[in-house]
């Protein structure tokens, strides 16, 4: 946006300063005048010697008074020049910073020293706003290249499929479709996951008084047949959890987190469990599995796009697409909730979502 060429903040500044000392000294003289007249006889009395008249008064103090009024102006103008500079100095830096980041350059810092004031908070605000968009651009560039590659996989085999099968026509072509409807099956998932991630990321939540219960009941019950086929003993517990929220979102959160659950556990005998319950003004939903020991280290990266914990990859049929706990943590966050990851002290996980309740 074009605007008009104006005075600078220093300039104006400066001529405040001159201003106010200018207008000072001279209230300051004439209250001075003001006293000297009310004693001084306006008669020729003085021109004898023997006592001062207004006419010796005026002709005497008047140019001493205005030489000090052009040295109050001038000194009014040097001065503020070089206090507005001083004063104004950190807000330099802060310029220049904000133009060097506007160029694209986000690793930058002000890291302004001194004791604290409006401009150290003013720095210390923008470098931490600074710190976080090179965060947040640096996860968008790293979900990009993951997106591709994950979404180039599918394609890249689909492509070798039908190369070989065009080379060898009498190659069975029922084993062919299948391996193209499972590729297939594969990279709508991923674009039906990459989707609900951006819808979630927006935050564009329709909300409505939702039971986290019933939805767990539900997730469970969509859940179970592949639960039973893994040997895994599966349970809800916990009482009525109201939020508000939306209510698909909500049930793709507690599925993801139950099926992650699932999938990542023991080879047999394992457990989830799912409990729902009001804890203060919060609704609180805990998802916990047995499973292999995690490192606490690997833990906080699980909400991370394309994350498959231990394994980057998984050759079953629930494998994924590496965004089941980054959809939840999306979800959570729509919701204004926070979800927590623990790993169980004797293996498995401990997922828990906290989003503001509904009674």
């Amino acid at each position: 946006m074009r605007r008009r060429p104006g005075l600078s903040v220093r300039l104006r500044l400066t001529l405040s300063y001159a201003g106010f000392l200018t207008v000072a000294g001279a209230l300051l003289m004439a209250v001075v005048w003001g006293f000297l007249l009310r004693y001084v006889p306006d008669n020729s009395q003085g021109l004898l010697g023997t006592s001062p008249n207004r006419y010796l008064l005026v002709r005497t103090f008047a140019p001493a008074a205005a030489v000090a009024m052009a040295f109050l102006l001038v000194l009014g103008l040097v001065g503020g020049w070089f206090l507005a500079g001083r004063m104004l100095a950190p807000l330099t830096r802060i310029t220049a910073a904000a133009r060097t980041a506007g160029s694209g350059s986000l690793s930058h810092r002000i890291r302004m020293e001194g004791r604290e004031d409006e401009f150290r908070e003013l720095a210390d605000v923008f470098d931490t706003m600074l710190e976080q968009l090179e965060s947040h651009v640096a996860e968008q560039q790293r979900f990009a290249a993951n997106a591709s590659h994950e979404l180039r996989t599918p394609l890249a085999i689909s492509r070798t499929l039908l190369d070989v099968a065009r080379r060898d026509p009498a190659r069975e072509h029922d084993e062919l479709l299948e391996r193209l409807q499972a590729v297939n099956t594969r990279a709508i998932d991923l674009t039906e996951a990459l989707l609900l991630l951006s819808r979630s990321d927006r935050g564009n939540v329709t909300r409505a008084n939702v039971d986290l219960s019933l939805v767990a009941e539900e997730a469970a019950e969509t859940l179970l047949p592949l639960a039973e086929q893994r040997g895994i003993t599966l349970d809800v517990t916990g009482g009525t959890t109201r939020t508000s929220g939306s209510e698909e979102l909500l049930l793709r959160m507690v599925t993801n987190l139950v099926q992650n659950a699932i999938v990542h556990n023991l080879p047999t005998g394992g457990t989830v469990t799912v409990h729902t319950e009001m804890r203060g003004d919060a609704s609180v939903v805990r998802v916990e599995n047995t499973g292999h020991r995690l490192p606490p280290e690997l833990v906080p990266t699980l909400t991370e796009p394309f994350q498959r914990g231990t394994d980057r990859a998984r050759t079953d049929e629930h494998a994924g697409v590496g965004l089941g706990l980054a959809i939840v943590h999306s979800i959570v966050r729509a919701h204004d909730g926070t979800l927590d990851l623990v790993p169980g002290p004797t293996g498995g996980l401990l997922a828990t979502v906290r989003i503001p309740g509904k009674r």
